[in-house]
């Protein structure tokens, strides 16, 4: 212990903590001073914001992600307790959320930590078509995947369905204004899955990611029903646009639109504010920039040789 706290001595000797950290401080002071106009409030957490997705996941599938002596007669009370506890959890960093607001016009800030129990309140109201949506989800994937033997086994281990059952929830919670929230469950599945889905993208019932690793699909993204991706797809932006003063501007459409019964092979990238439309099939690795009409089955070849109708190349 002696010769631990000598080498402790040493070292502060050698590197001057201290000055370190008040050059650290003074940046952080700057930092938030620019931010907040003031004092930095309390940041929300990315741990209690993961832990209570996971509790609402179990209380959305209890059979498989609630406690395993739960009996039959308990599942609803289980449910509404676990609900219960992860909502105020919920509503807690939503709070912090929105207390981070800043932009004010006319005097008045924007939004208000005030609207976080509306914002719960319309959360839970989803939940039921959560519920529905991903029963949708999992048919989609038992139905297009031979190697599923149950819808069990894709609750249990497939990355697509996690992905999707986090996005669906995330979805919500963006739509509600609780965009940053959103994005921490986003971005939870997507550390766990290697699929990126933006928690803005819309998408519609009965969609499956088969293998799913390297999916990527941008906020703007609009997504029909019975859609199927495989791994390493592309929904992205083909370029940015700048406001007047240079700056990236934000909250337009950007990202493809997929029409209904839509399946995109392993590889393929699209780009920018296209449609896809409905029953087209995109064959592994394509390179997409254009719109391609319903029916259309567009593979490398075709994508280096043929143009469609709106006059473009592929």
């Amino acid at each position: 212990m002696t010769a631990f706290r000598d080498r402790r001595r040493a070292r502060q000797v050698e590197i001057d903590l201290g000055a370190i950290a008040a050059e650290l401080h003074g940046l952080r002071t700057l930092s938030q001073t620019r931010r907040y106009r003031g004092a930095a409030p309390p940041l929300p957490s990315r741990e209690a914001v993961i832990d209570l997705v996971s509790a609402v996941v179990s209380a959305l599938y209890p059979r498989h992600f609630g406690p395993r002596d739960l009996g039959p007669e308990d599942v609803d009370r289980f449910v509404v307790r676990t609900l219960d506890a992860a909502l105020a959890a919920l509503e807690r960093q939503i709070e912090l959320e929105l207390a981070l607001a800043r932009e004010w016009k006319g005097g008045q800030r924007i939004d208000s930590p005030l609207r976080a129990g509306e914002v719960v309140r319309a959360f839970a109201q989803a939940l039921p078509k959560v519920r529905a949506l991903l029963d949708s989800d999992l048919r989609a994937a038992f139905e297009g995947d031979p190697s599923a033997k149950s819808i069990d086994e894709i609750i249990f281990c497939f990355p697509g369905f996690v992905a999707i059952a986090h996005h669906r929830l995330a979805h919500v919670l963006y739509q509600l204004g609780a965009t940053m929230i959103a994005r921490v469950i986003a971005e939870d599945a997507h550390s766990a899955t290697g699929i990126d889905i933006h928690p803005g993208a819309t998408i519609g019932e009965r969609f499956f990611i088969d293998h799913g690793t390297g999916v990527v699909i941008g906020e703007t993204a609009i997504i029909g029903r019975n859609v199927r991706l495989y791994q390493a797809v592309t929904l992205g932006a083909k370029r940015f646009e700048a406001d007047a003063s240079g700056a990236l501007a934000k909250d337009y459409p950007r990202h493809p639109i997929v029409e209904d019964d839509v399946v995109i092979y392993a590889g393929a990238t699209v780009l920018g504010r296209v449609t896809i439309g409905r029953g087209s099939s995109i064959g592994g690795n394509v390179w997409l920039t254009r719109d391609v009409p319903p029916g259309s089955n567009v593979t490398q070849a075709k994508a280096r040789n043929e143009s469609f109708d709106d006059g473009g190349g592929i």
